[in-house]
């Protein structure tokens, strides 16, 4: 079985990091590791993605049908080992009956389990803990354990023996709770890869970690992962009819990695552009901004104005723009958080406020008004997409008008999403680029047509 999936009893079991040392430990001991996501997540995919040293993909019943989600992980099936990590809990979903769970992709895709058990305050307790998941649904196979923030040895001695005599299961490590194990986190989870200082370093930390407390050795061998003999084709770089700007650096990281690859399939060349470092915006027929942590780089991002200029001009000189979260953030007035107030873009007349609790929180679904530039007029079809922002607008211009009507989720004011102001969309909501929602595909279609109309 050339293939695994990470789970636990419930969130915040330390399953990512986990997961990290582990696709580390695989990765230097030679295996082609590749990382998949399950659910709307860009933070853990930017670690996943530094530890194997290939991009990280998302699985998400949410917005994928199950043909995209067959498709995308049978890309993969040539690679040595195709690893998941979950999100929460292994029986973790929106759904009641479990059809959006980890346990239900661990199934449809044929994935055995390894549970991450958390056991802060644990010792024979563990084994019904874990007897309850093995029996709740017979048809997910778990096939081992590994033991998380173990407190020493005598309580290692003590789960273990727990766990071998109720539980027909393998322990296949066990983790003691150590400071170097932690990675920081700020109000929407782990501080992401691409802003991480000394990234490089505390993976190293955190491989080391897992693989002096968990048999790396029984594990390959009870996965059985090949080493890759697949030679890499190197494909021609197709000739690209558009150049799209993309913000990216440690203020704007969330990008889901098949959503750029549709850039490239529609023949648009992604230029990457720091709006920190980058005095001008180079030459671009569209532009990008992704959601991130605007807020905690107010300082740096206010203080290149020739940036901010510049954006608000292209913005206001029509540019096709696209922006999420962070980038809606971006292009407003400014961010007051903490007393504090710096400017930003000032592209879209509209103030933002960071508040302590989530303004906005989950999967959402939109419904389009029509009024996008680019997007068609889909009135009877549900968008699915998700939010996570901590950050509310306003003094919003009145004038303006709104992509999409809310009907699960918060959006922007509760019961409407994605700012539109000339040729910009800004909003809260993280789309996905899918055959239901294939808004790359529809923004590259404009991009190209306002080209042709400005040349």
């Amino acid at each position: 079985m050339s293939r695994v999936f990470i789970s636990a009893a419930h969130k915040s079991s330390g399953k990512t990091t986990v997961s990290i040392g582990l696709c580390a430990a695989l990765t230097a001991s030679g295996y082609e590791v590749q990382t998949f996501k399950k659910g709307p997540d860009y933070i853990d995919p930017l670690w996943l993605a530094q530890a194997s040293g290939r991009p990280c993909f998302n699985l998400d019943f949410n917005t994928q049908t199950h043909d995209e989600i067959d498709a995308l992980w049978e890309t993969y099936r040539q690679s040595g080992l195709r690893f998941i990590e979950g999100n929460k809990g292994l029986f973790d979903g929106v759904d009641p009956d479990g059809s959006d769970c980890n346990a239900a992709l661990a199934k449809y895709l044929n994935v055995p389990v390894i549970l991450v058990i958390d056991t802060e305050g644990v010792t024979r307790g563990v084994a019904p803990l874990i007897m309850g998941y093995q029996k709740f649904d017979p048809d997910v196979d778990i096939i081992g354990v590994i033991l998380n923030k173990v407190a020493g040895n005598r309580h290692e001695n003590k789960l273990r023996q727990a766990v071998e005599r109720y539980c027909n299961l393998p322990v296949l490590g066990a983790i003691h709770r150590h400071a170097d194990l932690v990675i920081d986190e700020r109000h929407l989870g782990l501080v992401p890869a691409n802003e991480y200082d000394s990234t490089h370093e505390k993976l190293n930390i955190i491989k080391k970690h897992v693989s002096n407390q968990v048999d790396i050795d029984t594990l390959i061998e009870l996965l059985q992962p090949k080493k890759s003999t697949v030679k890499k084709q190197h494909k021609k770089d197709p000739l690209m009819d558009v150049r799209v700007g993309i913000v990216r650096n440690s203020a704007f990281g969330f990008y889901y990695q098949d959503d750029l690859d549709a850039f490239t399939s529609q023949r648009a060349e992604l230029v990457v552009i720091d709006p920190i470092q980058d005095a001008q915006l180079p030459e671009i027929d569209g532009l990008v901004i992704g959601g991130g942590f605007p807020e905690s780089y107010m300082r740096e991002l206010s203080g290149n104005k020739p940036m901010r200029d510049a954006i608000k001009a292209a913005v206001h000189n029509d540019l096709p723009v696209y922006a999420e979260c962070g980038g809606l953030m971006y292009l407003c007035r400014g961010i007051e958080w903490g007393g504090e107030f710096y400017e930003m873009s000032g592209a879209i007349a509209a103030d933002v406020r960071m508040y302590q609790r989530p303004q906005g929180r989950g999967y959402t679904r939109l419904r389009s008004t029509g009024k996008a530039p680019w997007q068609p007029n889909m009135r009877d079809t549900d968008i699915c997409a998700h939010e996570f922002h901590h950050s509310g607008l306003e003094n919003v211009d009145d004038g303006l008008d709104y992509a999409y009507e809310v009907r699960r989720g918060h959006g922007i004011d509760g019961s409407r999403d994605g700012l539109v102001f000339r040729n910009t969309v800004a909003g809260y909501a993280h789309l996905r680029s899918t055959q239901a929602s294939p808004w790359v595909e529809q923004f590259v279609k404009f991009v190209k047509q306002h080209k042709r109309e400005s040349a």
